[in-house]
């Protein structure tokens, strides 16, 4: 009975260690993540990256691994992707597949360790406006000590960093200075300590850090944020509003609720999930936006405009509040309502007839005489009558002809009572005469 007892713990013992070496083993597995970066850096980006980095700490990655390929991008979304990569405790690496301009330089010097491709290329970081030209003093000044900042703390010479951004710093060995900023080749990036080495391939990669034992876990946006990129763009922003803005005034102009309406109506759809999918908007301001359309909506039943301006007001502020910039979305509002401003004038002068929704707001209705009206009867009849002046006229006076007392005016100067005068133009109730020296007819 003893024997037994102890055989049984024995396989207890054993069948335990089977089901515990695997397990030790699988999380004993290291992981390196590796996220593209690639495209404009926008805030868009920013969403992605914090979801790969999230996923990377709760996995208890080894490294992070962003491979860099990308023209630059804006100044206040690289500034917050930098914060993503400092705030983390997990190595980071930038591996440079080609270029890492603008802000992708930026982003590289904030990471751990750098590796450059044979023909990749670091640098060329000034700030420029939107409009595409260099920016204002005190924007350059803060971007030249973010770039010093990002290079001291990695440890590399900051004169680099800053040679990238103003072309005030001259390195002529480098071809920076003057009109050129410094851009480095990958040989020379690696001569100046600006990248640890130059890899042919991201598996040379993991092979010079040591992580090629490691499991690799691609991370690549969803579809979701890949659109979430695209429509947060401030480029595109404005084009959406725009679109939404026409849309909806064309809506006005057509019977029912047709394709202009639903156009409008699926921009801001898109332009809400965007920004709710980048964690710009929350579920508040699309409540805030469908409480203030439906009191723009209210306002073509209730009198008195205050409804109206309320839920114009709300939808404006919505808006503003669902985007990831203040001044850029104040601008995005700003030129779609011109654009909606400019539609509707053309609409109104090319299809007002047809006017639907917008004949309870314009008075669209003319009181024509090609639709009977008649606001005075227009005396074409006296035209060449002689009569004589009843009163002087200064210029404007009486007159008769025949029996008749009319009012006139004179053609010009002053014509005194007693005068003969022929009629020479009748407008409406206003009757011009001149002084002549034919006799009045009997």
């Amino acid at each position: 009975m003893r024997k037994r007892r102890i055989l049984s713990y024995l396989l207890v013992i054993w069948m335990t260690l089977l089901l515990a070496f695997p397990l030790t083993s699988a999380l004993a597995s290291n992981k390196v993540y590796h996220v593209p970066i690639h495209n404009e850096v926008e805030r868009g980006l920013h969403a992605f990256l914090e979801r790969a980095f999230k996923e990377a700490e709760e996995n208890n990655a080894e490294a992070i691994i962003l491979e860099i390929h990308t023209p630059g991008g804006f100044v206040n979304a690289a500034s917050d992707i930098a914060m993503l990569m400092d705030a983390t405790q997990i190595k980071t690496i930038a591996y440079i597949n080609k270029d890492a301009h603008s802000a992708g330089a930026f982003l590289a010097l904030h990471a751990d360790e750098i590796y450059m491709v044979p023909n990749g290329t670091i640098g060329a970081a000034a700030v420029i406006d939107s409009a595409g030209n260099a920016a204002d003093l005190k924007a350059n000044s803060a971007w030249l000590a973010q770039m010093k900042a990002a290079a001291e703390t990695s440890g590399r010479d900051p004169k680099y960093a800053l040679a990238m951004a103003d072309t005030n710093y001259e390195l002529p060995e480098y071809r920076a200075g003057g009109k050129n900023l410094l851009t480095l080749s990958a040989s020379e990036a690696a001569k100046v300590k600006y990248s640890e080495g130059t890899v042919n391939d991201f598996q040379e990669l993991l092979e010079v850090t040591n992580l090629n034992g490691s499991d690799v876990v691609p991370i690549e946006p969803t579809f979701s944020e890949k659109l979430a990129r695209f429509i947060t763009n401030p480029i595109i922003v404005p084009i959406l509003l725009s679109i939404a803005s026409l849309g909806l005034v064309m809506e006005l102009y057509s019977p029912g609720f047709g394709v202009p309406g639903i156009m409008g109506l699926s921009a801001l759809g898109l332009f809400f999930f965007g920004h709710m999918v980048a964690g710009f908007a929350g579920y508040e301001t699309l409540l805030l936006f469908i409480v203030g359309l439906a009191l723009l909506i209210a306002e073509f039943f209730v009198p008195g405009g205050i409804v109206g301006i309320l839920g114009g007001v709300l939808i404006v502020l919505s808006l503003i509040l669902a985007g990831a910039n203040m001044m850029q979305m104040i601008v995005a509002i700003l030129i779609a309502l011109v654009i909606a401003m400019i539609g509707m004038v053309i609409l109104m002068k090319f299809f007002g007839k047809k006017l639907h929704v917008l004949n309870r707001l314009v008075l669209m209705d003319a009181t024509t005489t090609e639709e009977g009206y008649v606001s005075n009867v227009n005396r074409t009849e006296l035209l060449g009558k002689i009569g004589k002046t009843l009163t002087p006229l200064r210029p404007s006076g009486t007159m008769v002809l025949g029996s008749e007392r009319i009012d006139i005016v004179s053609e010009g100067g002053y014509i005194d009572a007693n005068q003969h005068v022929e009629i020479i133009k009748v407008e409406g109730s206003r009757i011009v005469v001149r002084q002549t020296d034919k006799e009045m007819e009997e």
